[in-house]
């Protein structure tokens, strides 16, 4: 089994080993990000899960870029009222690839 990591960013947890390119909320900073919340890690043997994060484990991620997610439109109406309402929302993202895992 391959080395992994289940590490929290943006109010979200992911499931990430090295190589793997996902797409997080939007992360500040240009080149490389280190992530020190981190959940659990496991060397493919052996897993240490953190209470709640594991101490001295980071997680390296390189900033390919960023992106805008689906529009997530939201809408409100009550018959006969003539009440209406229509709110739309793109999410920010970030594209990064896991480049280390310690």
């Amino acid at each position: 089994m391959e080395a992994y990591a289940v590490i929290e960013t943006g109010g979200k947890q992911y499931r990430v080993t090295v190589g793997q390119k996902l797409e997080v909320e939007r992360l500040e900073g240009e080149g490389e990000v280190e992530l020190a919340s981190v959940l659990a890690v496991s060397d493919g043997t052996s897993l240490k899960v953190g209470t709640p994060y594991v101490e001295g484990a980071k997680v390296t991620l390189a900033i390919l870029g960023d992106a805008l997610a689906e529009k997530v439109v939201n809408f409100k109406k009550r018959r006969r009222k003539g009440y209406a309402r229509k709110v739309g929302h793109r999410q920010k993202l970030t594209k990064v690839e896991v480049k280390a895992i310690a």
